[in-house]
């Protein structure tokens, strides 16, 4: 059984990419017009509970469900196919080489085999898919196949989730994968296209915040840090005595006392971006790259106020806040104040919906 299923279809309807992570449902509706131009049609949120997905491994199932269809019926979408993602820590990949030209079957029949080696479980137990790179670069007469695996109960979690909220799972991608692909029309839209530049993505999640260096389509560098913006919730939930859910809420919603932003806000945001500037140090010191171009921060918390300022300041490296939907069009659904606001936390989303039209 494929876990990354190739898209069929017409070329123009729209698409939903439904993002599942430890602390929300993230969902984007992307359209395109005859001319080509993406549309961003509907975009909506809903929190999760602390616990209720962990290290990727969904614990509370029905909670989760509700949580999706709640998404579903927020957005007001009436796409029912969905494009979702793997944590990149339930797959496992690997690059192989396979002779060019062989059959579809001949070339299954080989990445079973080759499979078999990497895998640390039976391949019943898997769901198994590639794709074609390209030709090798290395080996004349070859081409380089990616292979991917998951096991099948992580991934009938993620396909179930989607089918308690009325949609259609079509294509089941890998997160990192995703916001790679949202990653590809930002940074085309840099100087020269941004041909050669280093570019540091920083996702900065709920509990992670993981740091990828980019160059053109190769991803040099991928670590993963234990630090994010749930840290923020819990020193709000100490200092004033609430709850996590309801420092959360009121995180989120700006309704926190007078003192809040020279007591709690301004140190998290110096720690913030300390641990940033570090991540950096650890790629220039363990890679033969001593500087980047870029840095991009993503993630709900990269719009905290100063945060972009201070990682300027820290790292000496230009940094900016992205949005997955510039230069896109907008639907009459979408709006603009929220988008604004909230556009970072939508990028491995947004690169889920991309899946359509980036074949």
């Amino acid at each position: 059984m494929s876990f990354i299923n190739q898209l069929l279809g017409r070329k123009h309807p729209p698409m939903i990419g439904l993002d599942i992570s430890s602390s929300s449902a993230k969902l984007v509706e992307l359209g395109r017009t005859p001319a080509g131009e993406l549309v961003l049609e509907r975009f909506a949120s809903e929190p999760f509970e602390k616990g209720w997905i962990t290290d990727g491994q969904i614990e509370k199932f029905d909670e989760v469900a509700g949580a999706v269809r709640r998404v579903v019926g927020k957005s007001g979408t009436r796409t029912r196919e969905v494009v979702m993602a793997m944590p990149q820590s339930a797959v496992i990949t690997k690059k192989i080489m396979l002779p060019a030209g062989l059959r579809e079957e001949e070339m299954e029949l080989q990445v079973e085999s080759e499979a078999n080696q990497y895998i640390p479980f039976s391949l019943d137990e898997v769901s198994l898919d590639f794709c074609v790179i390209g030709p090798s670069a290395t080996s004349a007469g070859d081409v380089e196949v990616l292979i991917a695996a998951s096991r099948k109960d992580r991934v009938q979690d993620r396909q179930g989730l989607a089918e308690a909220a009325g949609l259609k799972p079509v294509v089941l991608d890998i997160e990192s994968h995703a916001s790679r692909l949202a990653m590809s029309r930002l940074v085309a839209a840099l100087p020269n296209e941004g041909r050669d530049a280093l570019v540091a993505l920083f996702e900065i999640g709920a509990d992670t915040t993981s740091l990828k260096v980019l160059r053109d389509d190769e991803m040099l560098y991928d670590r993963d840090q234990a630090f994010g913006g749930s840290q923020l919730t819990q020193l709000i939930s100490r200092q004033y005595g609430l709850s996590f859910e309801e420092a959360e809420a009121k995180k989120l919603s700006a309704d926190l006392p007078d003192d809040y932003r020279d007591a709690i806000l301004r140190p998290f945001v110096d720690n913030l971006s300390q641990e940033i500037g570090r991540a950096l140090q650890y790629f220039f010191t363990s890679t033969p790259h001593h500087k980047v171009h870029y840095v991009m921060l993503a993630g709900g918390t990269a719009t905290l106020p100063g945060l972009k300022d201070r990682v300027t300041e820290l790292t000496g490296f230009a940094s900016q806040v992205v949005n997955p939907f510039e230069h896109m069009k907008l639907g009459s659904a979408v709006r603009e104040q929220a988008l604004r606001r909230e556009a970072p936390s939508y990028l491995t989303a947004c690169g889920l919906a991309m899946r359509r039209y980036e074949q």
